[in-house]
C-alpha cells in the first residue's frame, strides 16, 4: 500500500491513500456483500474508580450528562453503579439475543475486568465468541510511558488467558493508541492483528519496521458510544443509523463487498430498550441473502488465507 508521507519523530506514518479507490475484489465465506462485525466492549470494572484506588473517576461513555464535575478524591457510586449494570445485566441480555438470533460477537476485553466477573469470562468462548485483548485496564494509553505500556500489554495477554483458556489474537487500546502501541503489538509476536485505526471498510496490511502485519479497522460511527455524546435519542434513532449503513453497504456489496462494524457498551445498549434496537436490526441484516455475521478472528484468518 503506498505511503502518503514519511515516518518522522512523531510515530507511524498517516496512509492517507489506501486502496485509491480500487479496493480488492473480495469474496466472503458464502458469497457474502456483507460482512457484519459484532464487538461487544467488556470494560465493567477496570474503568478508574476512587473505590479501587485511582484518583477520580471514569466520566466516559455512560448515560452521565457531560455538564459538571464530581470532587477529586470522592468515590462516585452513581457512576459505579451505571458500569455494574452492564456487567449484572446488559451482559447476560446481549448474550440472549446473540444466541436467539444465531450470531457471534467478539469481545474487546479488558483484564482486569474479566478477572472480577469469571463466570462471564467463562460464557464468551464457551458460547463461540471470539476474544481479544482491550488492554489491562480501560486506559488512555497515550498517557503511558512505552515501558508501562510494553507491561500492560503483557499483564492483558496472561490475564486473559488465564480467565478464558486462551490467549488473545487481536488487540485494540481504548479508543486512541499512542506511538508507540503498534510496535509493541508486534514486537509482543503473538497477536495476528490489531484494530486500533478507523480508516477503512476492509482490512489492509501496513508495515511496522521490516515486518508486515494487518489491521483490522473498527468504528466509531456505528457504535453505541454516539448515545452518551448525545448523537442518538430514542433506540429506533441507532436502529435506523444502523440500516442505512447496512443498505449502502449491501448496495455497494454487489460489486465489491467490505465490512460494517458495529461497537457496542454493555452499559449502555444492554439496557431493555436499546438491546431491541440491536436485535430489530440483526433480524433486519438477517432477512437478507449473503449476509455473513463474522468474528474479528474469523476476519483476519480470512485476510491472511486469501489477501496474503
Amino acid at each position: 500500500m503506498d505511503q502518503a508521507i514519511e515516518p518522522d519523530s512523531f510515530g507511524p506514518p498517516r496512509e492517507l491513500i489506501g486502496y485509491g479507490g480500487k479496493p480488492p475484489k473480495v469474496t466472503w465465506p458464502g458469497g457474502a456483500r456483507v460482512a457484519i462485525l459484532l464487538v461487544v466492549n467488556y470494560e465493567e470494572g477496570s474503568e478508574l474508580s476512587v473505590g479501587d484506588g485511582d484518583e477520580t473517576n471514569e466520566r466516559g461513555v455512560t448515560d452521565t450528562p457531560p455538564e459538571g464535575t464530581f470532587p477529586p478524591g470522592k468515590r462516585d457510586l452513581a457512576m459505579d453503579s451505571m458500569y455494574e449494570y452492564g456487567s449484572r445485566a446488559g451482559y447476560w441480555r446481549l448474550l440472549d439475543i446473540f444466541d436467539e438470533l444465531d450470531v457471534k460477537c467478539t469481545f474487546y476485553a479488558c483484564g482486569v475486568a474479566l478477572e472480577r466477573n469469571r463466570k462471564a469470562a467463562a460464557e464468551m468462548r464457551g458460547r463461540g465468541h471470539d476474544v481479544m485483548s482491550h488492554g489491562w485496564r480501560w486506559e488512555d494509553v497515550a498517557l503511558l510511558t512505552r515501558e508501562q505500556e510494553r507491561d500492560h500489554i503483557k499483564r492483558a495477554i496472561k490475564s486473559i488467558e488465564e480467565t478464558t483458556g486462551e490467549r488473545p489474537l487481536g488487540w485494540y487500546c481504548r479508543g486512541r493508541p499512542s506511538v508507540n502501541t503498534r510496535e509493541l503489538v508486534v514486537e509482543e509476536g503473538g497477536f495476528l492483528y490489531d484494530s486500533d485505526a478507523y480508516n477503512d471498510d476492509l482490512p489492509y496490511w501496513t508495515m511496522v519496521g521490516e515486518k508486515k502485519h494487518l489491521v483490522i479497522p473498527y468504528s466509531l460511527i456505528n457504535n453505541d458510544g454516539r448515545f452518551s455524546a448525545g448523537a442518538f435519542g430514542p433506540p429506533n434513532q441507532f436502529e435506523e443509523h444502523l440500516r442505512y449503513n447496512f443498505d449502502r453497504l449491501y448496495k455497494e456489496g454487489a460489486t465489491y463487498p467490505k465490512m460494517m462494524n458495529i461497537g457496542l457498551h454493555m452499559r449502555l445498549i444492554g439496557h431493555p430498550g436499546r438491546a431491541q434496537a440491536v436485535y430489530n436490526f440483526i433480524k433486519y441484516a438477517k432477512s437478507f441473502p449473503n449476509v455473513w455475521f463474522a468474528r474479528r478472528i474469523d476476519i483476519a484468518q480470512h485476510w491472511m488465507e486469501h489477501h496474503p
